[in-house]
């Protein structure tokens, strides 16, 4: 059996951002597998991870290795869900003065039998207990159960995360974690002062969005071509990073520039400056999840997906290797919304498991007219929860 977590307190400051750091390392090699795609996008790395981590946690041999390699991890899983668990603690702290919810749930088969000391770990180090469902007898109404969890867990934002029919009766294991985000502006945009803006789409093509404007002391950088720029919550603990290319087709060329190196440098180097922000009113909120298991096999974790070779005999370790698990797909899907008064934003992500079977006298001009990045992070740890493009405004999803 585990030993109890220690608090999040007890947990090392430096451990916890070394896993922020591997969790953003990750979002950032994710995200340039689903930036490829056109239109606004949106991912939690922090969700992703997690679930993953809580995988990874349960693997062995080859499986353990590669998982490890994919998400940058370092250490022994005992270690790594100390720290995790850790920062989600963290990140949940009531006394922190915006609203910030993690979940996390593993979903198994009634007639299947897992390793005890892998559910104690998880139940102690990330709070996820064991629910009993029907998989084999039901599989659908499982499915509708599980997204009926995710549902009530996101103030109901991320919506069927898992579609049919991608549970089976052959499914074992469903690991789900949920990420709920409600943010105020340390300093809100005025209403009165958000109005119609043109926003270029691309150098020949624009149309009038809602655009919020403020003129206030922003921590603010340039770098590579693109301005960088922080808006800060209530309460400073996160704070929203908005990277807008100089160049109103810039966004492609700047999205193979930025990853966990450029962000952290970028951020190093924001100070203040007195800056007249123009920012639309932007909603991202995709209506299918994102199927990750054929990105993240390329990326190096094929084996985890291999029904013939994956070994999660720390999750479950059943006498045939006909009965041993494999995972089988991973879903992801996330929100994020951002008007005058601040920022709401959801993700959940499920991994299925089968069995095989200074201020100058005029304000510095910003105007995010036109596609830009944001990065919604945890100012102590640096931690990105939610990262994304917005291509459209106006755009549904």
């Amino acid at each position: 059996m585990a030993p109890p977590a220690p608090s999040a307190a007890a947990v090392p400051a430096a451990e916890l951002s070394a896993i922020a750091a591997s969790s953003n390392a990750f979002g950032f090699d994710l995200y340039a597998q689903l930036s490829t795609k056109p239109g606004n996008l949106v991912i939690s790395p922090a969700s992703i991870s997690t679930a993953l981590a809580m995988t990874w946690g349960g693997a062995k041999g080859d499986t353990a290795t590669a998982m490890a390699n994919v998400l940058h991890l370092t250490g022994t899983p005992a270690q790594v869900m100390t720290a995790s668990g850790g920062l989600s603690r963290t990140l949940t702290d009531p006394g922190r003065e915006v609203t910030f919810r993690v979940a996390n749930q593993l979903f198994g088969e009634t007639t299947y039998a897992f390793e005890a000391p892998y559910l104690e770990q998880t139940r102690v180090a990330y709070g996820a207990p064991l629910e009993r469902v029907a998989f084999a007898k039901d599989p659908e109404a499982a499915r509708s159960h599980i997204n009926g969890w995710v549902e009530a867990k996101t103030e109901r934002r991320i919506k069927d995360l898992i579609p049919s029919p991608s549970i089976t009766r052959d499914t074992r294991l469903v690991l789900v974690n949920a990420i709920y985000f409600l943010g105020d502006w340390l300093e809100p945009f005025e209403t009165r002062a958000t109005m119609p803006r043109p926003f270029f789409t691309t150098k020949a093509a624009s149309k009038d969005v809602p655009t919020m404007h403020k003129t206030e002391s922003f921590r603010y950088a340039k770098r590579d071509g693109a301005s960088v720029i922080e808006l800060p919550y209530k309460g400073n603990a996160m704070a929203m990073v908005l990277v807008v290319p100089d160049a109103v087709d810039g966004l492609g060329k700047l999205e193979k520039a930025v990853d966990e190196a450029w962000l952290t440098g970028a951020v190093g180097a924001l100070h203040h400056e007195r800056v007249a922000l123009a920012l639309p009113k932007f909603e991202v909120a995709p209506t299918e999840a994102v199927r990750l298991a054929d990105l993240l096999k390329p990326m190096g974790m094929a084996v985890a997906f291999d029904r013939k070779r994956a070994d999660f005999t720390g999750i479950a370790n059943p006498p045939s290797a006909d009965d041993r698990l494999y995972i089988a797909e991973v879903f992801h899907k996330a929100f994020v919304k951002a008007d005058e008064k601040g920022t709401e934003a959801a993700a959940a992500t499920a991994v299925t498991m089968a069995r095989a079977a200074g201020a100058p006298a005029k304000p510095i001009e910003l105007k995010a007219d036109r596609p830009f990045l944001f990065f919604i992070r945890d100012t102590a740890t640096g931690l990105v929860v939610f990262m994304g493009r917005v291509a459209d405004p106006a755009a549904a999803g």
